[in-house]
């Protein structure tokens, strides 16, 4: 179903072609150093995930319509020694360089944080946003269409000097919601508050009001719009360790206008997830690229139709087909 200028809806066959086409891929985590393995265990290869992004944009390049590409965020890993972050963050970039389509358009991830202050990261990252402070923004790479890429670590104790405003309301945030010594550990916390700890963040009050003004615009132009951000809005599609902090917040905005929004897409949890809300929104947490053992891949490209999206992934990031909630008259006249 597509709405018509008028507010009427009609119904529409499903396209044999796509709209148009985007490449995705999460969670690179590069580093120059030897393979290692997470906090739980899981295997990480370091160098090989430079490779698998290679891959990836040798794959868009072939496909030959694919018009841009979306990097889920932590391009390098937190382990990455500090004294060649820049040159790795560099290095990254000039991979996706490579992709021939159309542009590339970044996140920030806790690990990119944990190597290099915001404003640097906007600008190496050539982030699309009105301030070096900014790591926010939207775009519409198609008629109907808009894309609204989040900054999930915007309240957050990292990424933001020691003695800044935002880390010191942070760390107090954190320290009412977790016990722990660490808070980087979920020791003790239950469900949902897991996410609780150091590693997540949260969309401050400003970017809120920003996101709802953006898809209150797409809403009243009878756009679709897909969310993007680094971390997970919806249980269903993480587990409870990866969550955005104030992720029920995002959700409700989401959710207030007319149905626009399909999808919303993150990286983080790195064995991935899929859900669909109860307004109809899909959410696809991608898998990661960082724990591909060489010769393995987890990349993608999602097709856009008119009335579903198609992600078509390669050998561990899984394909997933998303039919799109056709937005009913009363949405349509509240939006």
């Amino acid at each position: 179903m597509l709405a018509h200028p008028t507010g009427a809806v009609r119904p529409v066959a499903s396209a044999k072609e796509p709209l148009f086409s985007f490449g995705v891929i999460a969670d690179v985590q590069y580093a120059d150093i030897p393979d290692g393995r997470s906090f739980l265990g899981v295997p990480r290869y370091y160098r090989h995930s430079v490779a698998v992004l290679r891959r990836a944009v040798q794959s868009w390049n072939a496909h030959g319509g694919v018009r841009f590409c979306i990097n889920f965020g932590d391009i390098v890993d937190g382990f990455c020694p500090k004294d060649r972050s820049l040159a790795a963050v560099q290095a990254v970039v000039r991979e996706f360089d490579g992709f021939r389509g159309g542009p590339t358009y970044h996140m920030l991830g806790n690990h990119c944080l944990y190597n290099l202050p915001r404003s640097e990261l906007v600008s190496v990252l050539r982030m699309p946003t009105s301030s070096p402070a900014r790591a926010y923004y939207d775009f519409s790479p198609w008629p109907g269409y808009r894309f609204v890429v989040l900054d999930a670590y915007d309240f957050s104790a990292v990424g933001w000097p020691r003695d800044h405003p935002v880390a010191a309301a942070a760390r107090r945030f954190l320290a009412a919601r977790n016990p722990n010594a660490d808070k980087n550990s979920p020791r003790g916390l239950a469900g949902a508050d897991r996410r609780f700890v150091m590693f997540n963040g949260g969309v401050g009050g400003a970017q809120l009001r920003w996101l709802d003004g953006v898809l209150r615009g797409a809403a009243a132009r009878r756009e679709r719009a897909v969310v993007c951000s680094h971390l997970p809005v919806h249980p269903g599609a993480a587990s409870p360790t990866g969550l955005m902090w104030n992720y029920e917040e995002v959700l409700a905005v989401v959710h207030r206008h007319g149905g626009c929004v399909a999808a919303c897409l993150a990286g983080h949890v790195h064995k991935g997830g899929y859900a669909v809300d109860g307004r109809g929104v899909h959410h696809r947490t991608l898998e990661a690229a960082l724990e591909c053992p060489p010769g393995t891949d987890a990349f993608g490209h999602v097709e856009v139709y008119p009335d579903r999206l198609r992600l078509v992934g390669s050998d561990r990031m899984a394909s997933t087909e998303m039919l799109l909630k056709s937005p009913t008259s009363s949405e349509l006249a509240s939006a």
